[in-house]
């Protein structure tokens, strides 16, 4: 009996079906010795231990895979620094939507503000400031942490009605701000949209603000006014 017929039938099939459908996608000679070349990879070697029959015909698209990904990780572009003010829009409704979509409540869950900004004290490594603390048109929900491009943020939940109201702050220091802007309760703020949210941007000193929510423009607008008051 031949060392064929020895072999399980399940091994024999799996042998047969890698022939059939991945022994195709090995790659010519031309091009793994350009992909060499870009890699910066010695030759392959004149001859090789055989792999076992099973894995023998994913050896090549195995290293051809390695080869493509490493090549893709080498020229895909670095992360852009902070860009335009359409950036910072997006990438606070982009948290926005994180929390929203979360099926979890809020990391820590108070209508205090005396509970929620010491929570965080360790989490942040800055002093959020924001003196409301909710009232009956815009309840305070409670707070959990973000990210606005590299650093951390602290998100404020508030609602207004069945809508959710997110309060992000941030370290504002070598950020690029949007220019214009309206005055409002005395400070300039810029109204921006982003896939269907309002988000208003606005600074305090060091530290940076955007408030994001599908509510009207208007009743934004009055939260600005009760958040951050001269």
């Amino acid at each position: 009996m031949s060392r064929d017929q020895h072999r399980d039938p399940v091994e024999r099939a799996l042998d047969d079906a890698l022939a059939r459908h991945v022994r195709r996608h090995r790659p010519s000679p031309d091009f793994e010795r350009r992909l060499r070349v870009r890699l910066g990879v010695a030759p392959a070697p004149a001859a090789a231990s055989p792999a076992p029959s099973r894995w023998r015909a994913l050896v090549p698209f195995a290293a051809a895979l390695a080869g493509a990904a490493i090549v893709a990780i080498a020229v895909r572009p670095a992360r852009a620094p902070a860009g335009p003010e359409w950036s910072l829009t997006d990438e606070a409704v982009s948290d926005h939507l994180r929390v929203v979509a979360s099926t979890r409540p809020p990391e820590i869950e108070s209508g205090d503000n005396h509970h929620v900004k010491p929570w965080f004290t360790g989490r942040v490594d800055f002093a959020p400031r924001v003196a409301f603390a909710g009232d009956a048109d815009f309840p305070l929900v409670g707070g959990s942490l973000g990210y606005v491009r590299d650093r951390k943020a602290a998100v404020f939940s508030f609602r207004r009605r069945l809508h959710q109201i997110s309060l992000l702050v941030f370290p504002s220091t070598d950020m690029l701000w949007p220019d214009g802007g309206v005055t409002l309760g005395g400070r300039l703020v810029h109204e921006q949209s982003s896939r269907g949210f309002s988000v208003l941007l606005w600074r305090d000193g060091d530290l940076g603000y955007a408030l994001v929510s599908d509510v009207s423009r208007p009743e934004l607008e009055a939260l600005v006014a009760k958040i951050s008051p001269l």
